[in-house]
């Protein structure tokens, strides 16, 4: 964003994902609030539950880890909330109350699947972290993506071309939204499991054509 948002202009962070899957998709749930919940999303959400307990606070082997923790950059004008947030004795970070020392954060998203080929969530978990350094005064070199199916946890290098790609497409979500803009896109094998195809009707895009192209056809052919 040129400009920082107002409160009253934040988007929700978890929208990056949706946005970077499929521009759409995103558009239809955030500008058009439309959402239906099928059985991947549902399996995401419940994962989510467990996880997600805002009061909660332990240590474990020296790491503290906090909950459910809001977050929010006005610079990027998006907000939302961490699954996780690790924080690790370091000899730089941040000071915590009541705490000696100082400690290195760092988000940990949960995910229900397995690594993707796309870098959605790495984007999402790197928008997480752009929060927190602007909520901090701090720097997060790298975050953690944990998969449900696969049970494993992958370190994310958060990379000067991936907070290029969250910052870009931040700016993008706020033009289409200011805008009230949702865009046609092309079907892709990732509708199938779309939560919003019967809303979407991806393939029914394709036969629409403009009406200047549908008088213009009418004329040719009478």
């Amino acid at each position: 964003m040129t400009t920082e948002s107002t409160a009253d202009e934040l988007l929700p962070l978890s929208g990056l994902q949706h946005f970077l899957f499929c521009r759409r998709q995103w558009a239809l749930i955030h500008v058009e609030r439309q959402w239906q919940e099928n059985v991947l999303t549902a399996e995401g959400r419940i994962l989510h539950k467990r996880v997600d307990d805002p009061y909660f606070t332990e240590t474990r082997k020296g790491i503290i880890l906090a909950r459910a923790v809001p977050v929010a950059s006005y610079q990027l004008g998006l907000s939302g909330v961490c699954d996780v947030v690790e924080l690790t004795e370091a000899t730089e970070g941040v000071k915590l109350p009541g705490r000696v020392g100082l400690f290195q954060p760092a988000p940990v998203e949960y995910k229900r699947g397995k690594p993707k080929l796309e870098s959605s969530d790495e984007a999402q978990l790197c928008a997480q972290a752009m929060c927190l350094e602007e909520m901090l005064a701090t720097a997060i070199p790298t975050g953690y993506l944990y998969y449900g199916q696969t049970r494993r946890r992958v370190a994310v290098p958060l990379t000067q071309a991936l907070r290029d790609l969250v910052r870009q497409a931040a700016q993008e979500m706020h033009g289409y939204f200011k805008r009230g803009y949702t865009p046609r896109v092309k079907p892709f094998k990732g509708c199938r499991s779309c939560s919003l195809a019967d809303v979407c009707l991806p393939h029914l895009q394709e036969k629409v054509i403009p009406a200047s192209n549908y008088i213009q056809q009418q004329i040719e052919g009478a």
